[in-house]
């Protein structure tokens, strides 16, 4: 089966809009649908539903030579062979996932493809929806096919991350439908792994779930560090010296993970490990854990200034990870509530933050700088590691403050901390004993 040169994709939020945009650069007729009227108004004008370096302008420059189209209409589909179903999987307040949105899409789509079509699904699944997805798809059509190759990007380098992967997974249990996409990923590059459709889901499961604990043990390592005085900035970067850890482990102190895709592959483990009967409770209690760790910011807090009630704090970095807009699942604006129930007034900047996509409560104020965020502060908390964090001026942040206490929660100004303390600041961090 030849690879086609159109290529259709389905669901364009971030997944979507990065897929259509990186494979507009390779050549590829790309015909991008979604059933939001308005995204697709604003995509056909090429403007993304968010933030990621080189997103809009690698879509503005596919709209205008003709390699990208944005549509809601399914028959758009008809002339692709290759269709990705590309919805970032939405996440319940609880990491489990909701794959509404997708057995619709699949609904919505089935009818419109041609004989013979390769759905790719992208979305992360749980466990055992390949099969059924691929099930309901040859209700339509007992030719078509469908593959799983799940996502592996990293927000704030999406598209790159895209087109230069260090590997990827193909599931598939139609062996020629595997090697048509091994065929399509040629030009990425990469190593394909190809597996049958529940290897290649585990496989996702596994990685996210391993850096999941990876970086639950980094912080509890550090909380310990905290309490015997040791350094762990310095343990952790002795352990990646050891060839069986790397230097790329996920062994930094922090706040805990968020925006959803490690959670949610943590409570597909603990559901199936629940459902088969196994006494394995440590995905469960990985989840659990990192839940409790957004209190971190608190509790050392007031143990450095004492009741936050009444106290004006300043939070810099509000989206979960630099290089993004998105505020959705942000761990940072969990922070921010518990900062508010001890009782303390919140003023927070973040320079990317899409704040419409959240309802913002009453103590929490958005400042349009980070000097602004610091007038007549209590404390300071950087909860993001946005580069420009480490061109401010702390002198104008400390002149404006009402207190002094700085609060680097990622250890992300560590080099700076000894030039911040000179301004008069009081510093506080996770994993050392400043």
């Amino acid at each position: 089966m030849a690879v086609h040169e159109k290529i259709g994709i389905v669901g364009l939020w971030h997944l979507g809009c990065v897929i259509s945009a990186a494979w507009s650069t390779l050549g590829k007729t790309v015909q991008g649908v979604d059933f939001d009227h308005a995204l697709i108004d604003n995509l056909s004008q090429g403007q993304p539903p968010i933030f990621e370096p080189g997103l809009q302008e690698t879509i503005q420059t596919g709209l205008s030579q003709g390699k990208l189209g944005y549509s809601t209409d399914p028959a758009m589909l008809s002339d692709c062979g290759l269709v990705f179903l590309a919805y970032d999987t939405p996440v319940r307040d609880d990491d489990t996932s909701d794959l509404t949105i997708l057995e619709e899409a699949i609904a919505k789509i089935g009818s419109h493809l041609s004989p013979r079509t390769i759905l790719i699904v992208s979305a992360q699944l749980p466990a055992g929806t390949a099969r059924q997805f691929r099930a309901q798809l040859k209700e339509f059509e007992p030719s078509l096919e469908l593959v799983y190759s799940p996502e592996n990007l990293r927000l704030g380098e999406a598209i790159d991350c895209y087109l230069h992967p260090g590997h990827i997974v193909i599931g598939a249990d139609d062996p020629q439908a595997g090697q048509t996409v091994t065929e399509l990923f040629a030009p990425m590059q990469a190593e394909c792994l190809l597996m049958n459709l529940p290897s290649a889901e585990m496989t996702k499961h596994g990685i996210n779930s391993f850096l999941a604990a990876s970086i639950t043990l980094a912080n509890q390592w550090a909380d310990i560090c905290t309490a015997v005085g040791a350094d762990f900035t310095q343990v952790a970067a002795a352990m990646k010296l050891d060839p069986r850890i790397g230097k790329r482990a996920y062994l930094s102190s922090g706040i805990g993970f968020s925006g959803g895709t490690l959670g949610r592959d943590l409570k597909v483990l603990e559901a199936i490990n629940q459902r088969s009967g196994n006494e394995s409770p440590i995905f469960g209690t990985v989840w659990q854990y990192n839940k409790s760790r957004v209190k971190v910011v608190a509790k050392m807090s007031e143990a450095a200034i004492g009741s936050l009630k009444g106290k004006r704090v300043a939070l810099l970095g509000m989206t979960y990870k630099p290089g993004t807009s998105t505020l959705r699942r942000s761990l940072p604006l969990e922070v921010a509530s518990d900062l508010i129930a001890k009782g303390a007034e919140i003023r927070a900047y973040d320079p990317k933050a899409n704040w419409n996509e959240v309802q913002i409560p009453a103590q929490l104020q958005v400042c349009s700088t980070a000097y602004d965020a610091a007038a007549d502060a209590d404390l300071v908390v950087l909860l993001t590691e946005w580069a420009e964090f480490k061109e401010l001026d702390f002198q104008e942040i400390r002149d404006r403050m009402k207190g002094s206490t700085f609060f680097d929660t990622k250890n992300f100004l560590l080099t700076k901390f000894d030039q911040i303390r000179e301004l008069g600041f009081t510093v506080l961090s996770i994993g050392r004993s400043c």
